[in-house]
């Protein structure tokens, strides 16, 4: 009796984190994102259903050519809950990535979120790197038409690895994926983490460390 009821809860346990592990099913048609709403929840209130319009499903924008003249050559273009309200609660959400010639999207995670990636135009070095202990870097060149999948949370980048314009688009899990450029959050938060432990972290001078940080 007690290995059942010990199978049992393990089951429960394996069903309950694979339904928490994504965003929230929809308990009705659509609840269109309210920004302005007065209640906190997690995501977005939900619009009078009465006052929703064809518009709160819609984006246009993902056919323009995103300006990819900054440091790592390339810009991504959202359309998550914050550009089409009607994805709230649907748990999907899609972005257009420009890259100028040898540009990055540098290495970064979605911590909510599993990314499926196509190429429309150009050549793609991408990869994801696993967890520790092991750390495994796990990268392909894609082309045209190809599809790449990074799971969630894990740290991934893209390198356009011709001299063209290159072009993707993905889907994510998520009405609201977030990002966390690596970079940026180590060597640019607010406020600063100490120049000494990331010195140790990083096993450089503390003099290395101030100046990846001026860079952010």
């Amino acid at each position: 009796m007690a290995s059942r009821n010990f199978l049992f809860f393990a089951v429960l346990i394996a069903i309950c984190s694979v339904v928490l592990a994504s965003d929230s099913s929809p308990l009705q048609d659509f609840c269109v994102a309210d920004p302005n709403g007065p209640v906190l929840v997690n995501g977005h209130a939900c619009k009078d259903p009465k006052l929703v319009q064809a518009n709160d499903f819609f984006f246009s924008g993902l056919h323009l050519p995103g300006n990819t003249s900054n440091a790592v050559g390339s810009r991504v273009t959202p359309a998550t809950v914050a550009q089409i309200p009607g994805l709230n609660t649907l748990g999907i959400s899609l972005v257009r990535v420009d890259y100028a010639p040898w540009g990055i999207n540098p290495p970064h995670t979605h911590p909510r979120a599993t990314e499926i990636l196509t190429v429309i135009e150009g050549t793609l070095e991408v990869g994801f790197v696993t967890s520790n202990p092991e750390n495994r870097l796990i990268t392909k060149k894609l082309v045209k038409g190809d599809v790449f999948v990074f799971p969630v949370g894990l740290v991934h980048f893209q390198r356009n690895v011709g001299y063209t314009n290159a072009v993707a688009i993905a889907a994510l899990s998520s009405q609201n994926p977030g990002v966390i450029t690596v970079a940026n959050a180590v060597f640019g938060s607010t406020p600063a983490i100490p120049n000494d432990l990331l010195a140790k972290s990083f096993q450089v001078d503390i003099k290395t460390i101030d100046w990846i940080q001026s860079k952010f």
